[in-house]
């Protein structure tokens, strides 16, 4: 049965379900699209910089995708396993529990509301319906901030990243090998900074906020990372280090 009170601010995310998993996909996904957006760039900025050669900038874009988007999946693969096995193992823990020990359970839901500021009669009557209702998703939202229908699956947030890396890298990859020598620097950098913005507009977006500063800061970011192995490369080019 609906409740008679409707909910207020329709527009913010109360249903909460499966929010978390969205938002880990589209947190990985726009990390390693900027990633393999600046990462690329700067290589094949830098070599540009030294070698206007087409082999020794095809070489170094190719391995700075591929090894970037092998490495972006490794890294988010590791770091959400290791948080959906803490999870994991905190509700086995709290179902255990629930489970060898319910009285005990109740009074410690009963008593967490009360310390929330709940009078305890009120603050056991909440208990005791949320037990009735679900008394494993009560005791993980309020002693663990754990949503048992929110626990993030690792393979998809690796796979976000390597497919957001690749693309953003491809951006960068293509104007420096496809473009002839005298455009390759001057439109990577135009294409990488108007993708940086872009990215970074999106990210603002999906976390509510303003976009101006984080645009400015994520294309700020990205032109001295591609100024810097421009002059490293350049300097390496005109001292002969780099035939």
């Amino acid at each position: 049965m609906s409740s008679p009170n409707p909910a207020p601010h329709p527009d913010e995310p109360h249903e909460s379900s499966g929010l978390a998993e969205r938002l880990n996909w589209l947190r990985a996904g726009v990390l390693g699209a900027n990633d393999g957006i600046v990462s690329t760039a700067a290589v094949v900025v830098g070599v540009a910089g030294a070698t206007t050669a087409s082999g020794p900038i095809l070489a170094a874009g190719a391995a700075a995708l591929i090894g970037g988007a092998v490495s972006m999946a490794l890294g988010e693969y590791v770091s959400v396993s290791s948080s959906s096995d803490s999870q994991k193992s905190l509700i086995a823990k709290e179902r255990r529990e629930l489970e060898e020990m319910p009285d005990e359970e109740l009074a410690e839901l009963a008593y967490l509301y009360e310390q929330r500021g709940l009078s305890a009669g009120t603050a056991e009557a909440v208990a005791r319906e949320l037990t009735a209702h679900d008394a494993l998703a009560a005791h993980l939202d309020v002693e663990l901030n754990i949503d048992p229908d929110e626990v993030v699956s690792p393979w998809n947030a690796a796979l976000a990243s390597a497919v957001s890396f690749t693309i953003g890298a491809l951006l960068p990859f293509l104007t420096a090998v496809l473009l002839p020598a005298s455009l390759k620097i001057p439109v990577t950098f135009a294409a990488v900074l108007v993708a940086l913005a872009v990215t970074g507009g999106l990210g603002a977006y999906m976390g509510r906020a303003p976009m101006f500063r984080p645009v400015v800061r994520v294309v700020a970011g990205g032109l001295l990372a591609l100024g810097a192995t421009f002059l490293i490369g350049t300097w390496l080019g005109s001292s002969g280090a780099v035939g």
